[in-house]
């Protein structure tokens, strides 16, 4: 009887989270790294400038803290916010001055997360202040026409963000070891 109460205990704690079964979880890690890599080789050293948009550490912060499938959908939206942020639709702005086969590279690796993330995740409307801020860093583009310096700071600012998900990504992978854990237990 202990058995089944078990099995029932764990598909219903799965049914409820289902980030945290998701099979692409497995593969997030190395494509990520990769992403890093490449977001480093892209240009020269990283611009020390300032970047007139504020960063959302606040945002960063209180995703944290949220259900697994939010933390999850957070990450596909920066993911895909990023990879539009490096494939201006807007023909006053020109491509970045290191447009190469590393950039071809970054920007396939950060479609390969998003779309890995896809189906682990429900469609809903992005979380409001995120578009707001990509909105914002979007626009420091088109107010230089794409210059290389704002296409540096572009870089600088999306290393910051990789990062950051890479610690969202580590608390998901945390919940999810202390949830086989805690099945484990009973």
């Amino acid at each position: 009887m202990l058995t089944w109460t078990l099995v029932l205990f764990f598909f219903c704690s799965a049914a409820a989270t289902p980030g945290l079964r998701c099979d692409w979880l497995e593969h997030y890690g190395h494509y990520s790294n990769w992403t890093l890599v490449l977001v480093e080789q892209l240009g020269g050293p990283m611009t020390e400038q300032e970047s007139p948009v504020s960063f959302p550490y606040r945002l960063y912060e209180q995703m944290r803290s949220a259900k697994v499938d939010d933390r999850l959908l957070f990450i596909r939206d920066s993911l895909d916010l990023i990879s539009g942020l490096f494939e201006p639709a807007d023909p006053s702005v020109s491509l970045p001055p290191w447009q190469t086969d590393r950039s071809q590279d970054f920007l396939l690796l950060l479609h390969r997360q998003t779309d890995g993330l896809k189906p682990c995740v429900a469609e809903r409307k992005r979380e409001r202040r995120l578009r707001r801020y990509y909105r914002k860093l979007r626009k420091t583009l088109q107010k230089t026409g794409g210059a290389a310096v704002s296409w540096e700071l572009i870089r600088r600012e999306t290393k910051s963000h990789l990062l950051q998900l890479d610690l969202l990504f580590a608390s998901i992978r945390g919940s999810a070891a202390a949830s086989r854990g805690r099945s484990a237990a009973h």
